[in-house]
């Protein structure tokens, strides 16, 4: 039976009945007798076990429940364990009355920890100094429970987490916010999105120009350039619909949307230019205020000091006076901004009530004339003037008036809940502004017509018949400063249109001044919400400071007074004519991201992409992405490309700096269809020569062990072909312990794979590794290993094991790479310092070896000093010889070839060493120039060896006789039965005695000819598995590279084509 518990740290406690058979691990209500236990008991075991707990931290301890057997006075003298934070808790049910009634049975000593499902197991933060509720780990589950009378501390380390404050990158309501003075301030969806999204959309131009636009545009086409603003916001409203309720949004509003979609490249970018967009934009609505404010004194004849100063003072205090709202909190901010709503409307119903009032006079005399259907039919029509009457023309100014739909989203950290608020809020907004602005387009080009005098004195004469124009039929003759373009009035010259047709024209510009404010205030509070959210992140340097968050609602004081200094320097130019269209495209650059991110995510088919938000449609977002971007460019094409450019290089640093973020966000999602995608489609691809890559499975162990075997197949591979680094390991290791490495050969810029494989041996789990590692046609085809050392040290089963590998290769018809450098590979015992200390000389120089060990090196976090390696210099002119001495299919020059290609490594001279006779020398040499030529690799330099098949030197036939000589099948004194197989007979000298001579012959031209090389790429010899002992095969391979200074790489293809002559 199932116990509920409120505790923090344990989500259930079952105690249940049982047979005699051993318990799975894993209990529910049908693994046993079901027990009724009275609701008054469970409480009280609660209690007990809530009691028992308290100091939990770290760390738990489990006490099984004593047998039937036991008394219950011995039950509770459990044995004192250390009940501190450090050493945990021990948990004994017995101590519990409930369990101790209901533990029966042989071997009752069960309890499962399994947890019911809890909405605290899946949030990331708590208050400080909470414990996070957390599901136990399956290694608790599964060793939790012991023997009796035994006590094993089970480590919780990655179940348990208590939250750090300063740590805390977004709160929730129950985070350090929270503090004596109250709970933080939220909002719903009308008062936190819907009014502020209205307020933002209305501006200026609402008032100033959309009644000039119905004049030059006609009611139509006005009506058709209010739609398509609004199809493109209201796509882009469905866009913030569908990414806000896919999870829980925090704050940082448009920043947060697209960066957790995106990734922080793109995030990262438009945060930065978004924030600084915002306070600019405080700056441009604050100029707008101000020039308002500067007319009105003009007017009265009370100009302060002068036109161009008027402005900067008003602006100045006006922003000033807002960022003390601000300042006040956020509290403060929403009822200036509901006193802004409220005075829109009222200047609202203002306009509304003045177009059905009877004109006077003067009135007409402007050209208002009340409802009039001849107006409505004249006005229906466009009638284009001046440099900018065309239809593109009036959107391009009409379009940003539409704009401001993410004030909402950009307070999302102050909603109550973003994931309704946003989606209610914005496409509310989005409605009822359209409502208004086909409204006064349609009720002003009723009302007005397009050109009038203001001069009271131009109504018609008795008898007069010259009257033309639509005047005429209201008793008003406009005709002279119609032909001459001398009106002043009339929707086609007065901006203050609605002005003059409301019922009082003052509470039009109360509703500018209303309109201007509440957009300023909206962004001077959005660009620092959305820059703290960036500064958190830490994506760009120097811009942590302004971070910090102050009082309950975490308010950006610091980036307050940031957007109000940019305010204030962009009201001080007092010319915002030429930074407004970067700003406007800087606003769609969000709309187009936003849209996209929206797209990408539903393409990518990512099973987290689950908005609760239904109404939205991919190819819609797709549309809405494409229309933003190409509407950049109708409006300002010259600011669409500045705007462009600075997102490009802003995206460029954070590429570059690469920050250790993960958001999951669908570009991640992509990458893993797309590659899905194309590894799927390349199984259906035919294999054909042309396209052979080596595939290099690289067995480094640990590969920050053996940096210079990573470096060359790496110099190889890169962005050519696959390279996989195995590790076989012979006890568990943890995952962190592979992502670790995968770490460090990212840092070393290696594209390399990571797999790590537990097997009882090298020589199986190297096995395993060729016959499991890759997918579909992405398989390994080359086995690559470094040379081993010390193999006279070692045991001979691990020298066994090493030559099996190879043989084990072949068997599998991989090629194998064998590379050997003078130092050694290991530097496990030589990762002090930045400098080169692999290929330092030491006698003491203690040689490990990936064979011998039993289990990898601990990685800790300074492992990701870089060791360098030679293979990461510049090599200069030097030259690369190849011996190649046995056809192989190509694979001896395909991977030198490879190498040059690499920029450390293309000024080297490649030569090529063959065998012959001095007979034949010369046409072998042409032969293979020849081949080389048809096989275009660039390689023309040829030598032959004609003395390669003389007897080497009995020097160096004597050490070579001392190697072998102590796997000698004359020394081994056991029986001939249990010969071990890496020992040597007679007839094994005998009958590879031509071999052997042959090898150390070889060795002798290597040191003859290529000691200055900066590599020797030679053919690898092959034999007979069961014929050759390895010990023998190991010392042909000592004395091929005996002495040898350079790196020397043993190459041997399978014997399959990798090079080819032909073009199909």
């Amino acid at each position: 039976m199932a116990f509920p518990n409120t505790s923090d740290s344990m989500e259930s406690l079952e105690c249940s009945s049982s047979s005699d058979e051993t318990s799975s691990g894993y209990t529910s209500t049908t693994d046993g007798l079901v027990l009724e236990v009275p609701e008054e008991q469970v409480q009280e075991a609660l209690n007990h076990l809530n009691q028992s707990i308290e100091t939990f931290s770290t760390g738990l301890q489990m006490i099984p429940c004593p047998t039937e057997n036991q008394e219950h006075e011995e039950v509770g003298s459990c044995t004192e364990i250390d009940t501190s934070l450090s050493a945990g808790i021990s948990l004994n049910p017995a101590n519990l009355p409930v369990c101790n009634k209901l533990i029966t049975g042989k071997q009752m000593g069960y309890n499962t920890l399994d947890a019911t499902p809890r909405h605290e197991h899946y949030v990331n933060s708590l208050a400080p100094g909470r414990l996070k509720r957390s599901r136990p780990s399956l290694d608790v589950l599964r060793n939790a429970i012991v023997d009796e009378l035994q006590m094993v501390p089970i480590n919780l380390d990655q179940d348990v987490e208590i939250c750090d404050k300063d740590n805390l990158e977004f709160q929730e309501e129950t985070d350090e916010n929270k503090t004596t003075n109250g709970e933080p301030v939220r909002f719903g969806w009308i008062k936190g999105v819907m009014i502020r999204c209205m307020l933002n959309i209305w501006g200026v131009i609402l008032y100033l120009r959309l009644p000039w636009i119905t004049a030059q545009a006609g009611i139509g086409l006005t009506w058709a350039i209010i739609l398509m603003s609004v199809v493109v916001t209201s796509i882009s409203g469905l866009s913030i619909s569908a990414i806000s309720t896919n999870g829980k949004v925090k704050s940082g509003g448009t920043y947060f949307l697209i960066s957790r979609s995106l990734g922080p490249e793109l995030g990262g970018s438009i945060g930065l230019i978004f924030a600084f967009a915002n306070a600019v934009a405080v700056a441009m609505h604050t100029v707008g205020f101000a020039e308002t404010v500067r007319d009105l004194l003009i007017e009265y004849n009370a100009v302060i000091v002068d036109p161009v100063n008027d402005i900067r003072i008003i602006g100045v205090l006006t922003v000033t006076v807002l960022l003390l709202i601000s300042l006040a909190g956020m509290e403060w901010e929403a009822k200036a901004q509901v006193v802004f709503f409220i005075v829109i409307m009222v200047s609202f119903a203002n306009y509304l009530v003045g177009t059905i009032l009877p004109p006077s006079e003067e009135k007409q005399s402007k050209g208002f004339f009340s409802y009039q259907g001849s107006i409505f039919l004249e006005n229906i029509v466009p009638n284009w003037r001046g440099e900018t009457g065309s239809f593109f023309g009036m959107f391009s100014i009409f379009f940003p008036s539409a704009t401001g739909i993410l004030a909402g989203a950009n307070i999302s950290g102050d909603l109550k809940d973003p994931a309704v608020a946003i989606p209610k809020g914005t496409l509310m907004a989005i409605f009822w502004t359209t409502v208004s602005y086909l409204a006064i387009s349609a009720t002003i080009g009723s009302c007005v017509i397009r050109d009038a005098s203001g001069i009271v004195n131009d109504t018609i004469p008795l008898n007069d018949t010259d009257c033309e124009g639509l005047s005429c039929q209201f008793g008003w003759a406009f005709n002279e400063c119609r032909q001459n373009e001398t009106c002043n009035y009339g929707l086609a010259n007065h901006y203050q249109a609605m002005s003059m047709v409301s019922a009082f024209s003052p509470l039009i510009t109360a509703g500018i001044f209303a309109a201007t404010l509440s957009s300023a205030l909206a962004c001077l509070v959005s660009a620092p919400k959305v820059f703290q959210c960036l500064c958190k992140d830490k994506l760009y340097p120097f811009i942590g400071f302004f971070g910090k968050g102050y009082g309950k609602n975490n308010e950006p004081i610091r980036g307050y007074l940031l957007a109000f200094i940019i305010a204030v320097a962009f009201i001080l130019i007092a010319e915002l004519n030429t930074i407004a269209p970067i700003i406007s495209n800087f606003f769609l650059c969000s709309y187009a991201l936003i849209n996209f991110s929206c797209f990408y995510a539903s393409i990518t088919n990512s099973p987290g992409w689950r908005p609760s938000f239904r109404y939205y449609s991919k190819w819609t977002a797709l549309f809405g992405a494409v229309v933003s971007v190409v509407i950049m460019f109708l409006l300002t094409w010259w600011a669409a490309i500045i705007a462009v450019a600075i997102i490009i290089i802003l995206l460029g640093y954070v590429n570059y700096k690469k920050p250790d973020v993960n958001w999951g966000s669908s570009v991640q999602a992509g990458a893993y269809s797309m590659a899905l995608t194309y590894s799927v489609s390349l199984t259906e691809v035919q294999e054909h020569v042309k396209n052979f890559r080596p595939q290099c499975l690289v067995l480094t162990g640990p590969p920050n062990v053996r940096p210079a075997l990573v470096d060359f197949v790496s110099s190889v591979t890169k962005n050519t072909s696959l390279m996989i680094c195995g590790n076989v390991v012979t006890v568990s290791a943890s995952d962190t312990v592979a992502e670790d490495h995968l770490q460090w050969l990212n840092t070393r810029k290696v594209r390399s794979f990571y797999s790590m494989i537990q097997e009882k041996s090298l020589q199986a789990g190297a096995k395993s590794l060729m016959q499991v590692s890759g997918l579909g046609r992405l398989k390994p085809n080359t086995v690559v290993l470094g040379y081993k050392s010390n193999w006279q040290k070692v045991p001979g089963q691990s020298l066994e094991e090493y030559v099996g590998i190879i043989n084990d290769s072949f068997d599998c018809q991989f090629g194998v790479c064998i590379l050997r450098i003078k130092e050694g590979f290991d530097v496990s015992q030589k990762m002090q310092g930045q400098y080169n200390l692999a290929f330092q000389d030491s006698d003491d120089e203690a040689i490990l070896d990936k064979e011998t060990e039993i289990e990898p090196p601990i990685i800790v976090p300074d492992i990701m000093n870089q060791t360098s390696t030679e293979f990461q210099s510049c090599q200069g002119k030097k030259s690369i010889h190849i011996y190649w001495l046995y056809d192989d299919g190509g694979l001896t020059l395909l991977i030198p070839y490879l190498l040059t290609r690499r920029k450390r490594w293309s000024q080297c001279k490649v030569r090529v060493y063959i065998r012959g006779t001095q007979e034949n020398a010369e046409e072998l040499r042409k032969e293979m120039q020849l081949l080389l030529e048809k096989f275009r690799l660039g390689f023309q330099d040829v030598v032959v060896l004609t003395d390669i098949e003389q007897k080497p030197h009995p020097k160096n036939m004597q050490l070579f006789e001392d190697l072998i000589a102590p796997y000698n099948i004359d020394d081994y004194s056991g029986n001939e039965l249990e010969i071990p197989p890496w020992c040597i007979s007679e007839r094994d000298l005998l009958n590879h005695t031509a071999k052997s001579e042959r090898y150390i012959r070889i060795n002798e031209v290597l040191q003859q000819n290529s000691q200055d090389a900066a590599l020797i790429a030679i053919s690898l010899p092959i034999t007979n598995k069961t014929a050759c002992p390895s010990s023998l095969y190991m010392a042909w391979l000592e004395s091929l590279s005996r002495d040898i200074v350079p790196p020397i790489v043993f190459i041997r293809g399978n014997q399959e084509d990798t090079l080819t002559i032909y073009c199909q």
